[in-house]
Order: C-alpha cells, then structure tokens, then sequence
C-alpha cells in the first residue's frame, strides 16, 4: 500500500521497503528473548529443591553470585576471586541500579561454605542477599 508521489513521471521507485527488515528484527527479538534466560545457566550448578515461595526470573541485569561445588566464585559468568567479590558486586549494583544480591549455591557444597560466604558478604555491607533454588516437583 504505497503512494505512487511521481505521477506521471515514469522510472524507478525510490522507496525501501521495510517489510523484510521487519522480519527479519521481529526473528531476532524472538531469538533473545528465547536466549536470555539461558545466558545465566551457562555455570552448571545442582540447585537445592524448595517449595515454591517467591518465584524470580533471573535476568542478566540482576547481580547473581554463583558458588560452585569446587568453591569457585562466579559473579554472572565471569570468574572472581574472593578478595575482589565485594569491589565488582558493588561496582554491578550501581550498574542494575539495584541492591539485591541472588546467590547461587550448588546442592553438595556444605552450609558451613555457602554460611561463611553469606557472613563474608554481610560483614562487608551487602545484607540483602535472596538465596536462589530450584521448584521441588510435585508428586
């Protein structure tokens, strides 16, 4: 449904057309939103079980501390030390303009690891921390 602006004027029309680049975005946008919510999965952790309480969709604008079974720390996806946890959470809450911490702990490390971590992050002035699980199944 164009307008035909040089009329009687014969040569090539000089419009775009737009119809596939719209496709081509409209694919695009459903190729993200399929992939996002995978992009914060890529550290494979066995997450404890819990009931339902208060369901939260991770997205990559959150700040999500990971700890793996082999006491790595993973802060998103980028690997960090111990002694540099706090700085770069801090610098990523300024960022997501957000003070909430999600941890990610895998099932088999021991309380007393995910604990001290939890009191290591306190003492340093992040006390918002929400523990991250998985929805038991139903049976």
């Amino acid at each position: 449904m164009g307008a035909n602006l040089n009329k009687g004027k014969k040569g090539a029309i000089a419009d775009i057309n737009v119809t596939p680049l719209v496709d081509v975005m409209l694919v695009l946008l459903v190729i993200f939103m399929i992939t996002a919510p995978l992009m914060l999965n890529g550290i494979k952790l066995e997450l404890p079980k819990t009931k339902e309480v208060n369901p939260m969709n991770l997205t990559t604008e959150q700040v999500v501390l990971s700890l793996t079974l082999s006491g790595e720390l993973f802060l998103g996806k980028d690997k960090v030390l111990e002694n540099e946890v706090t700085g770069l959470i801090r610098e990523k809450f300024k960022e997501a303009k957000s003070e909430v911490l999600y941890l990610r702990a895998d099932y088999g490390i021991k309380y007393g690891s995910v604990a001290k971590l939890v009191s290591f992050l306190k003492s340093a002035g992040i006390t918002n921390i929400a523990l991250v699980t998985e929805i038991e199944e139903k049976k």
